[in-house]
């Protein structure tokens, strides 16, 4: 005699088993760390992992017994600091840290500027073909880095550059810019030019983000639009300033691109111009990449500490600013 309890599976009207409330709570518990877990393996495995094991490398060194022939006359042996004493006192590295400060002096504060001046011209009423102007801006950006090297080195030279064909014609000078303190022009030019798009969109994000009621009660009380500009806009996308300038500062620090792609056309960008190249030529030219993950990870840090600081005074000014406004 078969039992009328129990129904087969699948069966219509079968009845279903829920889960117990314990069961419900844990798995809502846990959905988050299964959707964090492929991000999370792979920040483990490209980024965690990679600085490690530089980090790791930095602190070793190899060590040669008599000729350095043979399977073990050459062993990786714990150095301590001596890496990291080698590459604060190295010239080649403080010099092109310098050089990178005279770059990042003149391309910040430039790209920045523009940046701003841009975002509040397509912000204003009067703009015309807004969608346009602000693709033709924010296009270069899209250029890869190299390309865009190759494009302006062409420029730069003056046997083939149309510019200097143009000023021979009319009878004027002709500058080198790829020698001497021009240099620092040029490649400064190539990265503002790839750069202010990307910026100008991002404070342009926040300029639309700003309540029409803000602009309106300004105009009511008699603002002219470079007062509002002046006393509204600039002060309400301080943010979106503070994050580019953020970015700018680590784009700054890692420059590598544009000076390796312009020194085959030039003699005076030298295989150890900025930090980053100095790195790359002890690591793959000279073959010691125990001192290029030191200074690997000297500019790390070094990038980390002004990051931070920034932020920092940056975040105190805010809550300054804000506690000025309450009290009033």
């Amino acid at each position: 005699m078969t039992s009328t309890s129990r129904r087969a599976y699948g069966v219509k009207g079968a009845p279903y088993a829920h889960p117990s409330p314990t069961t419900t709570l844990k798995r809502e518990r846990s959905a988050p760390y299964f959707f964090l877990l492929p991000a999370t393996l792979l920040f483990l495995l490209f980024f965690a992992l990679p600085i490690g094991y530089a980090v790791w490398l930095s602190f070793h060194k190899v060590k040669v017994s008599g000729l350095g022939l043979g399977s073990g006359a050459r062993k990786e042996v714990w150095a301590g600091l001596e890496n990291y004493a080698d590459a604060l006192s190295d010239s080649e590295l403080v010099g092109g840290a310098l050089r990178v400060l005279g770059y990042g002096c003149i391309v910040v504060p430039v790209m920045l500027g523009l940046a701003l001046l841009f975002a509040l011209m397509l912000d204003s009423d009067k703009v015309r073909l807004a969608p346009f102007t602000r693709l033709a801006i924010f296009l270069p950006y899209a250029i890869p880095g190299v390309v865009a090297a190759l494009l302006w080195g062409f420029l730069y030279l003056p046997d083939v550059s149309p510019f200097y064909y143009v000023l021979e014609r009319l009878g004027l000078p002709q500058p080198d810019l790829l020698d001497g303190g021009p240099l620092y022009l040029a490649l400064s030019n190539i990265a503002v030019w790839g750069g202010t798009g990307f910026n100008m969109i991002v404070i342009y994000t926040s300029l639309q983000a700003i309540p029409a009621e803000v602009y309106e009660a300004a105009k009511l009380d008699g603002a002219t639009p470079l007062q509002i500009a002046l006393r509204i806009k600039i002060p309400m996308v301080a943010p979106s300033l503070v994050l580019t300038f953020f970015f700018s500062i680590i784009a700054t620090l890692q420059v590598f691109n544009e000076p390796t792609t312009l020194k085959p056309l030039t003699n005076s960008v030298s295989t150890t111009w900025s930090p980053l190249m100095k790195v790359y030529q002890d690591a793959f030219g000279k073959g010691d990449i125990y001192a290029a993950a030191a200074q690997a990870t000297i500019i790390a840090l070094a990038t980390l500490l002004l990051s931070f600081g920034f932020l920092r005074a940056a975040n105190r000014r805010n809550r300054r600013d804000v506690s000025k406004g309450g009290a009033r």
